[in-house]
């Protein structure tokens, strides 16, 4: 497989323009990802762990919430559907959409689980442990139900919806059913539920989740363009696009096409959130009519923009031109 012709700056800002303002639903497993930030200076005397002495502790928004505001970071108009717990931590994540000006109406607080959290220890800019707060069951009947009503009353409106699979009960095919009212779809899966999502416009999963889903152990280009050809014919979807992380992105489409990305970090320090910004870009891309070619390599670009800093992040339009800039000179 060929790489493709490096994306050109100017064909950047036309596009990042035009993504601006575009009406965009992401519905998904809502998170607060907790950070605690500090230095280790020796070893616990109880346990043969590091002793982490706390600097600073903070809270971003996780999961498909993290896909919101990698969407508004490019000035896309967003509403997020979900599920949060009846507990405080709903209240700071409705605080933090609140603040980058996310539509949360779709917000469904249910009662019989939390709201999940990811609590990450980092010192010296490596995470030394993470736990989580979280329910992976189904959410009942009855709250699936009005998950599935607000979707169909409102995807209609959106020039795309993303889909953002965290595995933790939301997604059923009657919610994606009602997404599909909208002119494209994206989706991020978990490879458990990849038979849910027949018929969308596009599957993002990343290798590791490809090879399970298929079942085929990708070694090389051909056994990419089979696991891909796998995904293409089982859900009828019009594009594969598959996350390479160190190896770039590739993408496959129902008529044939096939394109490949190198990745483009200079630096790569933490790639938390880095799929959430690749799908997020692409699907903003694809929604504000991008050539395939052109929303892969912008997609890649963004990744490679986060994953230079640590932490879930966001990549700005600057900061992915800038990266994109320093690729054309160097290219």
């Amino acid at each position: 497989m060929s790489a493709s012709p490096l994306l050109a700056p100017p064909d950047a800002r036309m596009l990042f323009d035009r993504m601006r303002n575009r009406n965009i639903m992401v519905i998904g497993d809502a998170m607060v990802d907790e950070w605690i930030w500090g230095t280790v200076t020796r070893i616990s005397p109880e346990a043969p762990v590091p002793v982490v002495s706390v600097d600073d502790h903070s809270f971003t928004l996780g999961g498909a919430g993290n896909v919101a505001n990698n969407l508004r970071a490019l000035g896309a108009s967003v509403q997020l559907v979900g599920t949060v717990g009846h507990d405080e931590l709903s209240e700071r994540i409705g605080s933090l959409l609140d603040a980058i000006g996310v539509r949360r109406d779709g917000i469904l607080v249910v009662d019989d689980r939390p709201t999940t959290r990811k609590t990450r220890i980092v010192a010296h800019s490596q995470q030394v442990v993470r736990a989580d707060w979280e329910s992976t069951a189904p959410i009942s009947s009855a709250d699936g139900e009005r998950v599935t009503q607000f979707v169909r009353a409102h995807a209609r409106d959106a020039d795309a919806v993303v889909i953002s699979d965290y595995g933790k009960g939301l997604i059923s095919r009657d919610v994606v059913e009602a997404a599909l009212g909208a002119p494209l779809v994206v989706v991020d899966p978990k490879p458990q539920n990849m038979a849910l999502f027949e018929g969308v416009s596009c599957v993002a999963p990343n290798m590791h989740e490809a090879e399970i889903a298929t079942g085929i152990r990708v070694s090389d280009d051909a056994s990419l363009e089979r696991a891909a050809r796998s995904l293409l014919e089982r859900l009828r979807c019009r594009y594969v696009v598959l996350t390479r992380g160190e190896r770039g992105m590739a993408l496959f489409s129902a008529d044939g096409v096939q394109l490949h990305v190198p990745a483009v970090a200079r630096t790569v320090y933490d790639v938390s959130g880095a799929g959430d910004t690749a799908v997020a870009v692409l699907t903003l891309a694809f929604a504000a009519g991008a050539t395939p070619e052109l929303a892969l390599q912008l997609a890649n670009f963004a990744a490679g923009a986060v994953v230079e800093k640590l932490g879930t992040a966001t990549a700005s339009a600057d900061e992915i031109l800038a990266l994109i800039d320093h690729g054309f000179q160097t290219g």
